[in-house]
């Protein structure tokens, strides 16, 4: 009996283990906690500062720190300033930007390929190229890629800004510059365009009659939201993200539960059709089985 006891009692040993492991192997990997504030912004879909969670697209875009929100591209981290969700934009800030008040060094800005395509900066924000070369590019060739800016001028940028005078100072004369879009920098960096500086301003529908010192320096971004059933998530009250590895998206209902269309009547479908329902054991199987190999070993002790 004692031999009989000792099989069971391993064999039992033995299940519940198999058991964990399997309920840890077929449990999807998700953060258990999605933020919905940096300081005082909010962070809701597409965007996220959890990695899981949000929408795979922006993934790793946001970084926030003890006292501010950042836009990661690959010339550098942004400042967020705002994320206005119902006109879906975004405003930053580049603290090493040149601005009518201080001159920074030379340097470009770079999104990655998918940040052109989904979040781009808005048509109302205006890249201002200063103390551009006689050779430069959008003053021969390429001179068309320069436009009209709320009827200012490169006299009115380099008499206004304490800043830009130096320029005007050093050369006796007025430096050329280049009121332009994003598509420009986009392609040509500043070595290219032959221009030392650059600085943004948007919302320039609205700076006509308004001198450079009162301008908005910085940029704004209009971004996308991926469809992806995540209003359907959101009223059951989940939280819309995605799978780490797959990038397929989830409904995330709690630390423990995820890969659903919503959270209402424990469905365990997920919204994407990342995972079929018959890929994995139910987990309310599982967790009998392992009750009864508990309460079988308890009776042969």
């Amino acid at each position: 009996m004692a031999n009989s006891n000792s099989f069971f009692l391993t064999f039992n040993h033995l299940t519940i283990y198999y058991l964990i492991l399997l309920l840890l192997s077929q449990s999807p990997q998700i953060h258990s906690t999605c933020r919905n504030f940096c300081n005082n912004i909010p962070i809701n879909y597409p965007f996220s500062i959890d990695d899981g969670c949000g929408a795979a697209q922006y993934r790793h875009m946001l970084n926030c720190s003890a006292t501010d929100l950042f836009f990661l591209t690959p010339s550098g981290n942004y400042k967020v300033q705002s994320i206005d969700y119902e006109k879906q934009t975004m405003t930053i800030f580049d603290p090493s930007m040149s601005t009518c008040s201080i001159l920074q060094p030379h340097h470009d800005f770079k999104m990655s390929e998918i940040q052109s395509a989904i979040i781009p900066p808005t048509p109302d924000t205006v890249f201002i190229l200063v103390n551009c070369s006689i050779d430069s590019p959008v003053l021969n060739h390429y001179k068309s890629l320069c436009f009209n800016f709320s009827g200012h001028s490169c006299d009115e940028l380099y008499g206004s800004c304490t800043s830009f005078k130096l320029f005007h100072l050093l050369s006796n004369s007025t430096p050329a510059c280049c009121f332009t879009g994003y598509e420009t920098v986009k392609y040509m960096s500043m070595d290219i365009l032959d221009c030392t500086h650059y600085t943004s301003v948007y919302n320039t529908d609205r700076l006509e009659g308004v001198g450079p010192l009162d301008w908005l320096y910085g940029m704004k971004l209009s971004f996308s939201v991926p469809d992806t059933g995540c209003v359907r998530c959101a009223k059951s009250g989940g939280t819309c993200g995605f799978d780490v590895e797959t990038e397929m998206a989830q409904c995330i209902c709690s630390s423990t539960s995820n890969s659903t269309r919503d959270c209402a009547g424990g469905r365990e479908i997920n919204f994407a059709d990342s995972y079929r329902a018959s890929s994995f054991p139910p987990l309310q199987l599982l967790y009998i089985l392992a009750l009864v190999a508990i309460s079988y070993t308890i009776l042969l002790r």
